[in-house]
């Protein structure tokens, strides 16, 4: 398992977030190869880290289900 020191990364909130802290996710930017996601109600808790090149197609395939 790979730890990543991700205390300096600058998160993003889903734009599908809502008001009524439904639930939701965010993605951190700026890491090379990776993006970062974790959960917006456990935001000290664990992110997956979803290699960039799969991020793309995972975010289509979201919303084709969506």
């Amino acid at each position: 398992m790979t730890k990543r020191n991700l205390s300096t990364a600058t998160w993003r909130t889903s734009s599908y977030t809502n008001g009524n802290g439904g639930d939701c996710v965010e993605v951190a930017d700026g890491i090379p190869g990776l993006v970062p996601v974790r959960d917006t109600k456990n935001r000290t808790g664990p992110a997956l880290l979803i290699p960039a090149a799969a991020w793309a197609p995972f975010i289509s395939s979201l919303k084709e289900s969506g």
